[in-house]
C-alpha cells in the first residue's frame, strides 16, 4: 500500500518555514539541503511508493511567489521522473 502524505499550502508561508515543514512531513534526511534542488534529489531517489497531495496550493504562490511556483514544478517534475511517486496539487477552492 502506498504511503499518503498531505501537505498544506497554508503552512508554507516563507522559505524557512517551507523547508522545515517539508523536512518534517516528508521525513527528509538530516543532510537535506533546504533548497529546491535538494528537494528534487530527495523526491527522485526515494523509491517508496507514495502519493503526495498538496492542498491549498494557492497559498504557496501567494506567499512565496515565483519560488512557490518553482516548488510546485519540482513536485510535478519529480513525479514524472520517479514512477513510485504520485503528486496531486489542489487549490483552496477544490475539495479533497
Amino acid at each position: 500500500m502506498d504511503k499518503r502524505i498531505i501537505l498544506d499550502g497554508q503552512e508554507m508561508i516563507n522559505k524557512k518555514r517551507l523547508h522545515d515543514y517539508l523536512k518534517e512531513q516528508l521525513d527528509l534526511p538530516n543532510y537535506y539541503g533546504r533548497n529546491l534542488d535538494a528537494l528534487k534529489d530527495c523526491l527522485t531517489t526515494d523509491f517508496t511508493p507514495q502519493t503526495i497531495e498538496i492542498i491549498d496550493a494557492g497559498f504557496i504562490e501567494e506567499h512565496l511567489g515565483r519560488y512557490g511556483k518553482s516548488l510546485l514544478r519540482v513536485f510535478l517534475d519529480a513525479a514524472k521522473e520517479n514512477d513510485h511517486l504520485e503528486v496531486h496539487i489542489k487549490n483552496d477552492s477544490e475539495q479533497c
